[in-house]
């Protein structure tokens, strides 16, 4: 490893760098979902009671 330090320094770089990256994005990713299910089930209830009413 003394001979490649380097290149051990830059692949850890990545792997730490892919490793955010993909944390950030199914964190992110997860809320935004659960926003789409909670706005579609509130247009599923709102498209319901129209169609009761109208």
């Amino acid at each position: 490893m003394a001979k490649h330090w380097f290149w051990w320094f830059m692949t850890m770089a990545c792997v730490v760098w892919y490793s955010t990256i993909t944390v950030y994005v199914a964190i992110k990713g997860g809320g935004d979902i659960k926003h789409m299910l909670a706005r579609l089930d509130a247009t599923r209830e709102r498209e319901a009671r129209e169609e009761r009413e109208g």
